[in-house]
């Protein structure tokens, strides 16, 4: 996901607190440093609930890093549901655990427990956070009643696992060498290259050499300033966990039974299109597969603001039958 500085969350919000129990294990058998998932639930006091994960850099304020989807008369429209998302273990200064996005869907169930939510009416799930709505719907088939998969498969493709694998062993390399935070803003670079999409890149830079080699080039200098902004938002270790995650995640699309939307980008080099095409050739309750062009490749559920807000309007319009003002009431 492309870095961002998001303005301070001004929509109605409050945070909200699952202890985890001392009994509660990873899939790997581990335990997590922390206590308690933090979650936040944003929009009326009453309505249908919503969950809304995104990518890895994402957390619990979903209306600042998709503040122009999860917003009042948005296409998550705040005025008639409530939404819950929430920050995604490990934290920054936990110890590298090894974590799936099953691990990640029953942190979840925890939450709504804690906050007294027997099932949510959606699920809104973009890249990793796709891939965390889809192992809960396998999962918890009883507390999801629709999923949205935006730039998520039911796997990882070998060649978005090749490219996280490279910036994994360059963390690690970092991390020992004492350099954490530069091996951090170097593999924000990395990633930010598989991100976006070489037209885009071609038409934003221009191939201008420097005065001598090793120098940077326009578009390096680009790099380094998302790397640089990136370098104190996460640990090495944290990044190392989630990253991985993403590439254990395997959910048969046969295991998802409730109405299911997928939204795919023909560009999308991390999340290629012929993986979505399969999971919702699979998946037993397809509603929609939409796919559709885009020069942003994997950022476009960030940046592709009508195609996905339309889509996410209409996933979500069986749960726009009550008016706001009968919410409110």
């Amino acid at each position: 996901m492309a870095s961002q500085h998001w303005p301070i969350d001004e929509a109605p919000g409050r945070d909200v607190r699952a202890p985890i129990p001392k009994d509660f294990r990873l899939t790997s058998g581990e335990r997590l440093a922390s206590p308690e998932v933090v979650g936040r639930l944003h929009g009326p006091d009453r309505g249908p609930l919503v969950v809304v994960a995104g990518g890895i850099s994402s957390g619990r304020f979903a209306t600042r890093w998709w503040s122009w989807a999860v917003r009042a008369g948005g296409p998550v429209d705040l005025n008639r549901v409530r939404v819950l998302a929430f920050d995604l273990p490990p934290g920054r200064d936990d110890p590298g655990v090894t974590i799936t996005t099953g691990d990640q869907a029953r942190l979840l169930a925890l939450l709504l427990d804690a906050i007294g939510e027997p099932r949510a009416e959606a699920f809104v799930g973009a890249s990793y956070g796709g891939c965390i709505g889809l192992a809960f719907a396998a999962a918890f088939p009883q507390r999801v009643g629709r999923l949205v998969a935006v730039s998520a498969a039911h796997r990882s493709h070998p060649a978005a696992t090749a490219w996280r694998g490279v910036q994994r062993r360059l963390l690690a390399f970092a991390r020992d060498c004492g350099r954490e935070a530069e091996g951090v803003a170097l593999a924000r670079q990395l990633a930010m290259v598989t991100y976006r999409t070489p037209d885009e890149f071609a038409l934003r830079f221009a191939s201008t050499p420097p005065a001598e080699a090793g120098a940077a080039y326009p578009v390096c200098d680009y790099l380094i300033a998302r790397g640089a902004a990136y370098a104190e938002a996460t640990s090495a270790a944290r990044w190392i966990a989630l990253s991985d995650s993403l590439d254990r995640h395997d959910v048969p699309p046969e295991t998802v039974r409730c109405p299911l939307t997928v939204i795919g980008f023909t560009s999308d080099r991390l999340v290629p299109i012929e993986d979505s095409r399969e999971l919702a050739a699979r998946a037993p309750n397809l509603e929609r597969l939409i796919e559709a062009p885009s020069i942003f490749g994997h950022d476009a559920f960030l940046k592709e603001r009508e195609l996905v807000g339309r889509a996410l309007h209409d996933a979500l319009s069986p749960l726009y039958a009550t008016s706001p003002r009968e919410i409110a009431a």
